[in-house]
């Protein structure tokens, strides 16, 4: 299920990004071309505009002006004295049947259409010359930004001379071309990194879910398999119930009592992890007197570690300590849970130490044990829900859920626990709040 979630965020995100990508590119090609094409035309109207400059002070127009003219921008002339073709233009293989000759008679005609001026009156009929020039795209074949055009008029008294100029865009063309195909190759490049990215991305954005999911899974069979075994001792021995004597009735259902308290004790803990993976973890912090707290919680806990023959001491600053904001009934729940699982795993004769100190603006709980000690290798894992590191720590009532209990009471108050070996053997579990 989730191999086919992984594939579809990535086709999802890279498709997004993908199409972003290719509309700002082609948005900044078109701004780009047509800027290209604005300077490109604009640079034509600077040239023609020289040219007609030039064009007006020359007495004599010569075929060598012409040649150097036409040869420095590239471009085609066509020259037409009072309508006559100069014989530069058949020199220059301008002759009726060339296509350039057609492609310059088309041009007249539509400059003629357009933009010709039929009367010369706004100059009046003076002996000084008057020019004049047009610029203008022109596109044969339907198709934009082909050729740019221009037609320079100049009228000396009653002669008219008429310069056609033509610049053909195809080097434009060739470098928009190559720029599109440059525009192309980064755009697959950038595509298959992006689809990448897509994949390791959301790839680590499915890791806390999958192992969501793995931990959810692991929770409800480890949590069926310890409900399992209290539940078929209670229907055994309700069962045994129906067919025993009085005095045998009174040890099963004793039994059943002893068993649906355990229920009752496992059902508690998976509600409070419960709570806290949705978090609806209950924490009201308020001022806590910490040594009064841990001197309550010594007093509780000191007949059961006389119970079973164990030294049970608390250490407290010799100096007054601040107040500590923190919830006093989660503090006591967590001293209980380290407590408890201090009482079940150290053996008779052994010493379990209840410690405070205050250092740097923390508190530091200590509970300390001469126990039977924690695993190097289970040390990271204790903490996980349902763990027991061995056989030896896996006494009856004990589920694996406490210190799942213990780590999220700390997370809840944004301090820290640890577990180390104790000197000589046994384990300490030292809880550091802010």
């Amino acid at each position: 299920m989730f191999r086919k979630v992984h594939l579809y965020l990535t086709a999802l995100c890279a498709g997004i990004t993908t199409a972003i990508l290719i509309v700002m590119s082609i948005l900044y090609l078109y701004l780009s071309e047509k800027e290209l094409y604005e300077n490109q035309y604009r640079s034509f109207q600077n040239d023609m505009n020289t040219i007609a400059t030039s064009l007006e002070q020359q007495s004599v127009i010569s075929m060598e002006w012409l040649s150097k003219m036409e040869s420095r921008g590239g471009y085609t002339f066509y020259a037409l004295d009072n309508g006559i073709p100069f014989l530069y233009n058949r020199l220059t293989n301008l002759s009726e049947s060339s296509d350039t000759r057609k492609l310059l008679d088309a041009c007249l005609e539509t400059y003629r259409a357009n933009y010709e001026i039929s009367s010369y009156a706004e100059y009046g009929d003076t002996p000084y010359n008057t020019c004049y020039h047009v610029e203008f795209p022109f596109d044969p074949s339907g198709k934009k930004h082909e050729l740019y055009i221009s037609v320079i008029e100049l009228n000396r008294g009653s002669s008219s001379l008429q310069l056609l100029v033509l610049s053909p865009l195809d080097f434009l063309r060739e470098q928009i071309t190559r720029q599109r195909v440059r525009f192309f190759l980064i755009d697959i490049a950038a595509i298959l990194l992006l689809t990448l990215f897509s994949f390791f991305f959301t790839g680590k954005l499915l890791q806390p879910v999958i192992e969501s999911r793995r931990k959810q899974t692991e929770f409800v069979a480890a949590a069926s398999h310890e409900l399992r075994t209290p539940l078929a001792v209670i229907l055994s021995a309700a069962e045994c119930c129906r067919d025993a004597d009085p005095e045998k009735q009174t040890r099963f259902l004793e039994t059943i009592r002893q068993e649906g308290d355990i229920l009752t004790s496992l059902v508690n803990d998976m509600l409070t992890l419960s709570a806290s993976d949705s978090q609806r973890f209950s924490c009201h912090p308020a001022p806590v007197e910490l040594d009064t707290l841990l001197i309550n919680t010594y007093e509780a806990f000191e007949p059961l570690a006389a119970e079973k023959k164990l030294s049970f001491s608390v250490s407290l600053p010799e100096e007054s300590i601040p107040l500590c904001t923190a919830d006093a009934e989660r503090i006591v729940q967590l001293l209980s849970i380290l407590l408890h699982n201090a009482l079940s795993y150290t053996p008779e004769g052994g010493q379990i130490d209840l410690a405070l100190s205050h250092k740097k603006n923390r508190f530091y709980l200590t509970v300390s044990d001469t126990g039977i000690g924690i695993p190097a290798e289970d040390k990271k894992k204790i903490f996980d829900r349902f763990y027991r590191a061995e056989k030896s720590r896996s006494a009856k009532g004990h589920f694996g859920l406490g210190l799942s209990i213990a780590a999220e009471i700390v997370k809840s108050h944004h301090g820290s626990i640890h577990v180390a070996d104790r000197p000589g053997g046994g384990t300490v579990f030292t809880v550091i709040l802010p």
